[in-house]
């Protein structure tokens, strides 16, 4: 655990209890504050309170009288679509709202951190699409080259639940928008941005929010190095922004839709190869075609992203292709759960969104493809350049028969279970194709998670095989 620093003998408020609420609670309270907490769910309340919090209805006249800060979730909205009432109150009163990611930055480091040859880093990951796999990429590769490494945030273990990094060692977070939008302390020695396209856009009051909330971690952060993805205008704008001229390798500039030049620091992919250029030469190369876990052109942006934050680090670009290969990939991430009679089967259920399905299409070749479900605003017409690599959908969710009308020119099977999507993509399927489920929208209408819809995929799968 990592104890909060900056309360000690101070109230502190927590709203939301859920992982990242409870451990915020139990950090604040090492720290020697004393915790005020509160959710509107009564089982979580009761939770907070079997382990000994104050639990104290924040909505109550008078509630932040003698607090010193509020600190919320990051599901809980303080701005747009509009302020959560309890958020308001807190703003109204003048007290200030954090959340357990600024408390992290603020706490991490010590007081032995001068006496080690090499004090902890913190490589924080950010974007719309990729940002886990990236994360526990870079954790990962770290981890294989004998770095003592953790994984926390958006991904693995709550922020302030990881040991406090000792001599060498490293921190890598995943942060959400919703993380990075909120948090009042963020100092990463190494920041990261995959990618931007359009996603919780009513939680950030349109893309320019959606954008400038990620662009916090880089403007309020100011890390040394900076990796960023320059597909997209936004990207190419935030390393414009960073960057003092073309030569300023404190931006590290990333790629899989063109080669990079110039005398600066970058790293792109190109027909499956990563190159790494620096100052007009080539620095290092990599051949992903063969790597199993990093299937298709968005896992070989994700690839760049990691490759050049572990060379920030100082590893060896033969060390890190040696990571790369040993790496699984993610559960419910391109995940390649079965391979029977020259039929794949691949389990990306975190595909909720358009934009991350489309790279799953263009990942594969011939593909039986399971979608559907709770559908996002904008349509599905940013699926068109992958259909063609679609031999047939097979739509499921109570929505199934207006999602399958907008899949012009895509022979479609309304399946609405997915039992039954599952058992007819099996017996269609045949030699050198791939049952993907990659739903290009949210779970919510049939599953509690993502994580549940794909695990019901792989039941599905297994137990046909």
């Amino acid at each position: 655990m990592i104890p909060v620093r900056g309360f000690e003998g101070k109230v502190v408020a927590v709203l939301g209890l859920g992982r990242s609420g409870l451990s915020a609670a139990r950090a604040l309270q090492a720290g020697g504050a004393t915790v005020l907490a509160w959710d509107d769910n009564p089982e979580a309340r009761e939770k907070a309170e079997a382990e000994g919090f104050d639990i104290r209805d924040l909505s109550r006249d008078g509630a932040f009288a003698e607090v010193a800060s509020l600190i919320v979730s990051p599901g809980i909205p303080h701005l747009y679509p509009a302020p959560n009432r309890i958020v308001a109150a807190a703003m109204a009163a003048g007290v200030p709202v954090d959340n357990d990611i600024g408390l992290f930055f603020r706490s991490l480091g010590n007081g032995d951190w001068h006496r080690m040859d090499q004090p902890p880093k913190v490589i924080a990951v950010t974007g719309s699409n990729g940002k886990s796999t990236t994360s526990a990429l870079i954790h990962h590769v770290l981890s294989e080259a004998g770095k003592p490494a953790q994984l926390a945030g958006n991904i693995g273990r709550g922020v302030l639940d990881i040991d406090p990094p000792g001599d060498g060692g490293v921190v890598v977070l995943e942060l959400s928008s919703y993380q990075t939008e909120l948090a009042r302390a963020l100092t990463p020695d190494v920041a990261v941005f995959t990618n931007l396209s359009p996603d919780h856009l009513d939680r950030h009051g349109g893309p320019g929010g959606y954008f400038a909330a990620k662009r916090r971690l880089f403007s309020e952060g100011g890390p040394d190095r900076a990796v960023i993805g320059v597909d997209e205008a936004e990207g190419a704008f935030l390393a414009g922004q960073l960057a003092e001229g073309p030569a300023d390798d404190r931006v590290i500039r990333v790629s899989v839709d063109r080669k990079l030049s110039g005398p600066g620091w970058s790293v792109f992919a190109r027909k499956g190869f990563l190159s790494e250029y620096r100052k007009g030469r080539q620095a290092g190369s990599i051949d992903l075609r063969q790597i199993k876990g990093l299937p298709g052109a968005h896992n070989h942006q994700n690839a760049c992203a990691a490759y050049a934050a572990c060379r920030t680090l100082g590893l060896s670009p033969r060390v890190i292709e040696a990571g790369f290969h040993s790496f699984d990939g993610l559960p419910h991430r391109s995940q390649i759960i079965a391979e029977a009679g020259g039929v794949t089967y691949v389990n990306d259920s975190k595909a909720t969104n358009v934009d991350s399905a489309l790279q799953a299409l263009k990942a594969f070749g011939k593909i039986r493809w399971i979608c559907g479900g709770l559908e996002k605003d904008g349509g599905l017409a940013g699926l068109k350049p992958g259909l063609e690599h679609v031999v047939k959908a097979y739509v499921i969710g109570r929505e199934a028969a207006g999602f399958a009308l907008q899949l012009d020119g895509v022979e479609t099977e309304i399946c609405t279970t997915m039992d039954r999507a599952v058992t007819r993509a099996m017996e269609e399927a045949s030699e050198g194709e791939t049952v993907l489920l990659a739903p290009a929208a949210a779970s919510f209408d049939q599953y509690d998670s993502f994580e549940k819809r794909g695990e019901d995929f792989i039941a599905r799968v297994r137990e046909r095989l």
